[in-house]
Formats: structure tokens, C-alpha cells, sequence
């Protein structure tokens, strides 16, 4: 009868080490690389002769790669289903923005020509018309949380904004 009941604690004991953890509710895909750019005004006004064309808007992403934040955002547009969303509503460009929290803020002229002066984090993510005005004034610089909000709420966040 003991070894008995030792080998059935011995099987509960295994089968408590072989169980697999549910998913973090926080999951994220994060990019290697925040895609920054070399001459970010430039393609800024590239996305917006884009747009011109055809009928998008902009989707401009202020932000840094020592960002948690900026990179979680970045690694959702490179999945499939954001990929999706992104080529069939909008002309995505990156720009850095260094770290604007603490004064060494790069290309904050950009924010600056959208009515935003200050940056009070990172990432921000503006929505522009073609003509370049700002669709989302009152959410663009909420998104220093973006390495925990849901895909979901990301997601239905840009295709609200597209139209």
C-alpha cells in the first residue's frame, strides 16, 4: 500500500513539472531593429506624395530602438495580419526620435509641422490625411504602452483610424 501510494505522489509530483504555462497575456513579437530613417523629412514627404496617389493615409511612427514600447509597436506591423491592414490602408514610414524625455530628442520638427509640440515619450503614432492633417491629435502620443496592449486592441486602434 505505500509503494503505492509514493508512486502515485511521484506521478502527480511529474506531472506538475510537465505542465506548459498558459501565454503571457503581455505577449508581444518584438522587432530586432526599430527601422529608423536616414533622412526622416524626406520620407515623411514621400509617404504623403504616396498617400496623394492612392488615397491612404499616413501612418508615420515616432520612436526609438532602446524603446521596449517603440520596438513591441514595430514588431506588430511586421505580422501578417497588421501587414495586411497597413498595405491596404496606409503609407508607413518610421522616424526616430532619439530620447525627447530627457533632451536629446532627434527630428521633433516632424511632430512640430503636425501641430505636436511636445513628444512626451516614445512611440507616437500619427495618422495623417494625404494633405497632412493630423487625423488623431488626441491619441498619437498615448502609445508609450504599447508592449502591453493586446494585438486586438492595436489592431481595431488603426483600422478605426483608417477610416
Amino acid at each position: 500500500m505505500r509503494r503505492i501510494a509514493l508512486a502515485l505522489a511521484a506521478s502527480l509530483v511529474l506531472a506538475g513539472c510537465a505542465s506548459v504555462p498558459e501565454p503571457s497575456a503581455a505577449y508581444h513579437p518584438e522587432a530586432r531593429s526599430y527601422d529608423v530613417s536616414r533622412n526622416a523629412s524626406a520620407d515623411v514627404d514621400a509617404a504623403l506624395e504616396r498617400a496623394m496617389t492612392s488615397g491612404k493615409h499616413v501612418l508615420l511612427v515616432m520612436g526609438a530602438n532602446w524603446c521596449h514600447d517603440s520596438r513591441a509597436l514595430a514588431g506588430w506591423l511586421e505580422t501578417r495580419r497588421f501587414q495586411q491592414l497597413v498595405d491596404a490602408e496606409y503609407e508607413l514610414v518610421f522616424v526616430n526620435i532619439g530620447m525627447p524625455q530627457t533632451g536629446d530628442g532627434h527630428n521633433l520638427e516632424i511632430a512640430r509641422r503636425f501641430g505636436l509640440e511636445e513628444l512626451p515619450g516614445t512611440p507616437n503614432l500619427l495618422v495623417l490625411t494625404p494633405f497632412g492633417t493630423l487625423v488623431n491629435a488626441d491619441t498619437a502620443t498615448s502609445w508609450r504602452n504599447a508592449a502591453s496592449r493586446s494585438e486586438d486592441e492595436i489592431y481595431d486602434e488603426l483600422a478605426r483610424l483608417a477610416s
